[in-house]
């Protein structure tokens, strides 16, 4: 009897040990945060890297997290170096002939930061007031759309903390950027009082983790993840870890 409990044991261990999860790297570029981006210790973390580890764990697979620089990261997934990219990408018909992307993790439109007094209701209002964008910006295209490329009213900036300091001393009116990098700040400067006004003129974009053409195997694999920790709650507890409480509802998982 013994005999046979310790076979069957035996049996077990070799069975648990085939088994093990598959381990995928991952590429992520270190420098859009709050999205992903390098601590002290030198190792990823973000509201990015939170999700795939979520994901992960969801659908028992193991990651590898590399600093990947975002000029030629799709090159990666195409040689073999990586098997994931997650790095704030937004879906677009170009990108799509290249890769193959996850059904949509995040909203990623525009948004108008304004201080939380203000009266700004909308796109159109902006033409009243100086206004802030970052340089080459999408924000930058759709204010220049909106005021003309060569108005003076805009004033351009090198990144969104520079643009969000100009807004809190009062030398713009108000502010354009990318909605989840401005709802970080917003998170973690309290003291400067902002609010986000959206407008129906932003063009809704997602965000999609990349893998390589024709890999359905692994893209299926990380939307089962995905729609498993929408399903249980733990992708709102991620989101409202890193931005506020205003969960979004992704399209149909």
């Amino acid at each position: 009897m013994l005999r046979g409990i310790a076979l069957l044991t035996a049996a077990l261990s070799l069975f648990a040990a085939s088994v093990q999860a598959e381990t995928y790297i991952v590429g992520s570029g270190g420098t859009y945060r709050p999205f992903e981006y390098e601590n002290s210790q030198k190792q990823l973390e973000g509201f990015d890297i939170d999700i795939i580890k979520a994901i992960a764990k969801a659908e028992n697979f193991e990651v590898k997290l590399v600093n990947t620089p975002w000029e030629g990261i799709f090159a990666t997934l195409n040689s073999g170096d990586r098997d994931i990219i997650i790095s704030g990408i937004t879906i677009t018909d170009k990108r799509q002939k290249m890769v193959d992307f996850s059904t949509p993790y995040f909203p990623a439109e525009q948004a108008i930061v304004v201080p939380s007094t203000s009266t700004i209701a909308s796109l159109a209002a902006l033409k009243t007031q100086k206004v802030g964008v970052v340089n080459s910006s999408t924000g930058d295209i759709v204010v220049s759309d909106e005021l003309g490329k060569s108005s003076t009213a805009i004033k351009r900036f090198d990144n969104t903390p520079l643009m969000l300091q100009e807004l809190y001393e009062d030398g713009i009116g108000a502010a354009v950027g990318d909605v989840g990098v401005v709802k970080y700040y917003i998170k973690t400067h309290p003291e400067k009082q902002f609010k986000l006004v959206s407008d129906a003129k932003f063009e809704r974009q997602y965000f999609g983790i990349a893998v390589a053409k024709g890999n359905d195997a692994l893209r299926n694999k990380i939307n089962a993840g995905l729609k498993q920790i929408v399903a249980d709650g733990t992708y709102a507890k991620i989101y409202r870890t890193w931005f506020d409480n205003n969960v979004p509802t992704l399209p149909a998982q």
